[in-house]
C-alpha cells in the first residue's frame, strides 16, 4: 500500500490550492480526481475567461448558517494574495463591473498556473481515478481507489457540491461527511435561473430574449444587475444572485427601471404631449418589447392625456414594482454553485479540519459557505484550500 502524508480528493480550485500549499511545506501529497482533466469548473467559468476572484471579497458576500465562519480564511489568504500569484505568473487580467476580475485570455492560464505549481511542489496527481471507500485507521486513513489502495495521515475532501452534474459533480463530499457523523445543511442549487408556471410563461412569452437592467428583491436582499427573460422564466446576473435567497413560494419584487422616477417621466410627457401613447414614453426608459408588454398588461389607453395622476402612478408601479412568483429553478443542471453543504459547526474556521475527526479536512464548495456571483466562490476555494494546506 502506498503511503502519503496528505491525500486530497478533488482536483478543482480548492483541491489544487490545498495540494500546492501542503506540498510546499514538504509534505508528500497525492491529488486524486475521477475526471480526466483538473480544474474543469475553472475552465468553463466566466465564459472561458475565469472570473478568478473579486477585489471586494469579504464575509458580507457569502451565505452560510454561520456567517462568521469564512472570515478567518478570507482574511489570511485574500484576493490580493491570489492576484499577486496571477501577476507573478504573468497572467494578464482585467476588472469588470463590481470588482470582478477576469483573465484577458483563456481560463486555461489559471489551470496551467495551478498545475505547474503542483508539479513544482512535488504533488502527485492521479486523474481518471475514483475513490471507492474511505476508512479511518489509527494512523490516519486508507482509501480504496480504482488505481489501488493508498493511505495517508491527513485527508482533504475537495470534491465540491452537486452543481453541474455534466461536469462530474457528485454528492461524494456529503457521503463522506455522513460516514463520519457530520451534519449537512441541505444542499440547494444556487446562482441558478428561475422558472415560471405555464400560465406566467404564456404571459411573458413575447419577452423571451429581452435583457434590461433591473433591481430584484426578495427576503430582504436586493441586487441591481442585468435581467434576462427566457423561454423558461428569468435569468441574468440579478436573478442568479437573488436565487440564493429565494425559496419556493416566495415572491420577487422587480424594479425594471432602477433609479428612474417613472411617474415623473410619465407626468412630464403627459404635459408635453398628451396625445402620445404611454408605451411610447416607456420605450424611452425600457426595451420596446418590454414597454409594450407593460402597457398592454396594465391596460393602458391610447393617450397619456386621458390619464389622471393616480393612473400614472399605477402604470409607473407596473414598471418599478413588478411582483412575480417563480415556480422553481432550473436546478443542478445549470446552477453555478451549491448552497449548503457540510455544516461549518463541525469544522475549525482556521484550518478547515473536522473537530471530531483529527486529520480530516473539508474545503471549498463542499462546505456550507456560498459566495455571490462574481468571483467570490473562487476566492473561497483559494482561501479555504490555502488554510487546509497550511495544516494538513
Amino acid at each position: 500500500m502506498e503511503l502519503f502524508d496528505v491525500i486530497i480528493i478533488g482536483a478543482g480550485a480548492a483541491g489544487m490550492m490545498a495540494a500546492i500549499e501542503a506540498g510546499r511545506r514538504g509534505r508528500r501529497v497525492l491529488l486524486i480526481d475521477h475526471a480526466a482533466k483538473p480544474g474543469e469548473k475553472i475552465r468553463i467559468s466566466g465564459g472561458g475567461r475565469c472570473n478568478f476572484t473579486n477585489i471586494h471579497a469579504g464575509a458580507k458576500n457569502f451565505i452560510s448558517q454561520n456567517p462568521h465562519f469564512c472570515k478567518s480564511a478570507l482574511k489570511r489568504f485574500t484576493a490580493a494574495d491570489f492576484i499577486a500569484r496571477v501577476d507573478k505568473r504573468g497572467v494578464a487580467w482585467h476588472e469588470k463591473a463590481l470588482g470582478q476580475l477576469f483573465c484577458d485570455d483563456s481560463s486555461r492560464s489559471i489551470i496551467e498556473m495551478l498545475t505547474d505549481d503542483c508539479r513544482a511542489a512535488d504533488v502527485e496527481m492521479r486523474l481518471s481515478t475514483s475513490v471507492e471507500t474511505v476508512e479511518k485507521t489509527e494512523d490516519g486513513f486508507t482509501l480504496a481507489t480504482s488505481g489501488g489502495a493508498v493511505a495517508c495521515a491527513s485527508l482533504v475532501i475537495a470534491t465540491g457540491g452537486k452543481s453541474i452534474p455534466k461536469m462530474g459533480a457528485t454528492d461524494f463530499a456529503y457521503r463522506i461527511a455522513r460516514q463520519f457523523g457530520l451534519d449537512i445543511v441541505e444542499p440547494r442549487p444556487a446562482l441558478v435561473p428561475l422558472t415560471f408556471t405555464d400560465g406566467v410563461l404564456e404571459e411573458t412569452a413575447p419577452l423571451s430574449g429581452v435583457s434590461t437592467e433591473a433591481c430584484v428583491s426578495c427576503n430582504g436582499m436586493a441586487f441591481r444587475e442585468a435581467l434576462l427573460f427566457t423561454h423558461r422564466g428569468l435569468s441574468g446576473p440579478s436573478i442568479l444572485q437573488i436565487s440564493s435567497y429565494w425559496r419556493e413560494g416566495d415572491e420577487l419584487s422587480i424594479d425594471l427601471a432602477p433609479e428612474t422616477n417613472v411617474f415623473a417621466a410619465l407626468k412630464a410627457a403627459r404635459q408635453e404631449n398628451g396625445k402620445q401613447a404611454p408605451q411610447t414614453v416607456l420605450a424611452q426608459l425600457l426595451p420596446k418589447r418590454l414597454a409594450d408588454w407593460i402597457a398592454q398588461r396594465a391596460g393602458a389607453g391610447p393617450r397619456l392625456g386621458d390619464y389622471s395622476d393616480a393612473k400614472l402612478k399605477t402604470l409607473a408601479g407596473a414598471v418599478t414594482d413588478w411582483r412575480v412568483k417563480p415556480a422553481g429553478s432550473e436546478g443542478w443542471r445549470t446552477a453555478e454553485v451549491t448552497l449548503g453543504g457540510v455544516d461549518t459547526g463541525a469544522l475549525s474556521s482556521k484550518t478547515m479540519e473536522v473537530k471530531s475527526v483529527p486529520g480530516l479536512y473539508v474545503i471549498g464548495e463542499a462546505v456550507d459557505v456560498t459566495g455571490w456571483l462574481g468571483g467570490y466562490n473562487f476566492q473561497w476555494a483559494w482561501s479555504s484550500g490555502w488554510a487546509a494546506g497550511q495544516a494538513a
